[in-house]
């Protein structure tokens, strides 16, 4: 079960793109980002899709979280991403916490923590298994369209899991 959610700006980002974010509620209930994970999403530069961002943000599901300023450094990474891992690790045990997040070190670093994680591809997949998407093959072509990159081989096994892997559909 999966009780605190947390989101790195990548999925916040990949979702605004093809108007998904509220999957997120549907799928979660809350959802939390970090200040700083605030500031990168919303610089003014795309202003459609960070109304969604913003509109979830007053609607009080997604919510934001007081960077953590103690645990582990994280030089690797970009802030957003090591400030999403330590906010995760503030709460616990990990089996309780999801980190959505989409880079390959982020997610290494996570994992490395005990951490659970899953990115955009991921909520996509359960927004379609849920219902709330009629065609993941869409979502994942219009997010394609948008110029916003997913592995080819993390798409196919998303298809997958769907029931979507007919290429026909």
């Amino acid at each position: 079960m999966v009780a605190i959610v947390i989101t790195d700006a990548s999925p916040l980002i990949g979702l605004a793109r093809v108007s998904g974010v509220s999957w997120l509620k549907d799928l979660f209930g809350v959802v939390l980002i970090p200040s700083v994970v605030a500031d990168e999403v919303l610089t003014g530069h795309f202003p459609a899709q960070e109304t969604l961002i913003q509109e979830a943000i007053g609607a009080g599901w997604l919510r934001l979280a007081a960077d953590i300023e103690t645990g582990p450094a994280l030089p690797d990474l970009d802030e957003g991403e090591a400030a999403s891992i330590r906010l995760a690790l503030s709460f616990g045990p990990a089996s309780s916490t999801l980190l959505l997040i989409d880079e390959r070190a982020g997610r290494a670093s996570a994992m490395e923590f005990g951490l659970r994680v899953a990115g955009t591809a991921a909520v996509i997949g359960m927004a379609r298994q849920r219902g709330l998407i009629p065609s993941a093959r869409a979502v994942f072509a219009q997010l394609h369209a948008s110029d916003f990159r997913i592995a080819v081989a993390v798409i196919e096994t998303v298809l997958k899991r769907c029931g979507e892997s007919d290429l026909r559909q």
